[in-house]
C-alpha cells in the first residue's frame, strides 16, 4: 500500500558536489551541494539564488564540481551551514548559518589550480571537473532557484579509480558520497551525522554505522 505524506523533501540519493568558484575580489568559494546531474559531457546544476555560489557562476561562468569520497565526509560536514555571503538572512541565521570568508580553510582542503578556468580545484577530492556555464534556467515558483547547464571542459581523476588502459572510472573503486533526505551515505550505510540535517530541523538523526 501507498501513503501519500506531502513530502517536503524529495532527496532520495544524489553525489554531494563540493563547487568552487571565484568571488568578486578573485578570492575563492567553495561550497557542497548535492541537485548535480551529468549526461555526456554536460551538467546540471540547481542552485538557490540566494547562494554565494548563483551570484559567482553569473558573473563569471567558470566552476569546478569537486566529487568527495565517502571518506571526505568530514571535511564536507565542515561546510555545512557555513555562506560566502556576509549578509545571512534571518531565515538562515534561525538554522545556524554563518559567514565564512575562507572555504577551504574552515573544511581543511587544499586549492589547487586549475588549467582551463579561474577558480580551483579541491586537491584532496578523487574527481575534479573543470566547467563553464553554457546557460541558465530560472527554476522553481518565482524563479527561486537557477538551473545552470555547465560543459565539463576537463576531467581529473585520481589514478587508483580509473580502469587501466581504458577511459573508465572502476564503479567498485569509486564510493562517492551520497546525500539522502540530508544526511550522510557511503555504500549504502550512513556515515557520518549531518549539521544541515539538525539545522533544517529533519525529523531523523543518524548515527554512524559501526
Amino acid at each position: 500500500m501507498h501513503v501519500a505524506p506531502g513530502l517536503k523533501v524529495l532527496y532520495f540519493g544524489t553525489p554531494v558536489v563540493l563547487v568552487s568558484s571565484l568571488n568578486e575580489d578573485g578570492t575563492a568559494n567553495l561550497a557542497p551541494f548535492s541537485s548535480a546531474w551529468w549526461l555526456g559531457q554536460y551538467g546540471m546544476l540547481g542552485i538557490g539564488n540566494s547562494a554565494k555560489t548563483a551570484e559567482n557562476l553569473r558573473r563569471s561562468g567558470e566552476c569546478v564540481l569537486n566529487l568527495p569520497s565517502a571518506a571526505q565526509v568530514d571535511a564536507v560536514d565542515r561546510l555545512a551551514l557555513t555562506t560566502g555571503r556576509r549578509e545571512v538572512s534571518p531565515t538562515r541565521a534561525a538554522q545556524g548559518y554563518r559567514y565564512q570568508p575562507d572555504k577551504f580553510a574552515v573544511a581543511g582542503l587544499t586549492e589547487q589550480a586549475a588549467e582551463l578556468v579561474a577558480p580551483p580545484r579541491v586537491a584532496e577530492c578523487p574527481v575534479q571537473l573543470e566547467c563553464r556555464v553554457t546557460a541558465a534556467h530560472p527554476f522553481g515558483p518565482g524563479g527561486f532557484a537557477t538551473g545552470f547547464e555547465v560543459e565539463v571542459l576537463r576531467a581529473h581523476v585520481a589514478e587508483e579509480l580509473v580502469i587501466p588502459g581504458t577511459a573508465y572510472v572502476d564503479p567498485v573503486g569509486w564510493d562517492p558520497l551520497i546525500m539522502k533526505f540530508c544526511e550522510f551515505f557511503g555504500g549504502g550505510e550512513p556515515v557520518h551525522p549531518s549539521r544541515l540535517a539538525a539545522g533544517w530541523q529533519m525529523p531523523h538523526r543518524l548515527a554512524p554505522a559501526e
